[in-house]
């Protein structure tokens, strides 16, 4: 299965997500507020594919692309919160 994260944003929304197929399996969905805060506001993984880390590995590249962005993380959501 391939587990290639793709990125897309418009104005200040974005997600980074997994796809399967042609369907979204793993979602990372953020804001950026104006202070260039990237709020972490959702995860999620298609039942079928838990216990693979999927969304592990997005939050893993959205904290890189918080970094090349030098933006600062507000985790909401519990899963990164807890990361």
């Amino acid at each position: 299965m391939d587990t290639d994260v793709k990125h897309k944003q418009t104005d200040n929304k974005g997600m980074f997500f997994i796809e399967h197929e042609g369907e979204i399996i793993s979602e990372l969905t953020y804001k950026v507020k104006e202070n260039n805060v990237m709020v972490i506001n959702h995860t999620e993984t298609d039942d079928r594919f838990t216990g693979r880390h999927l969304a592990s590995k997005l939050l893993e590249h959205a904290v890189a692309y918080a970094r090349d962005q030098v933006m600062k993380i507000d985790p909401l959501c519990p899963f990164a919160a807890a990361k």
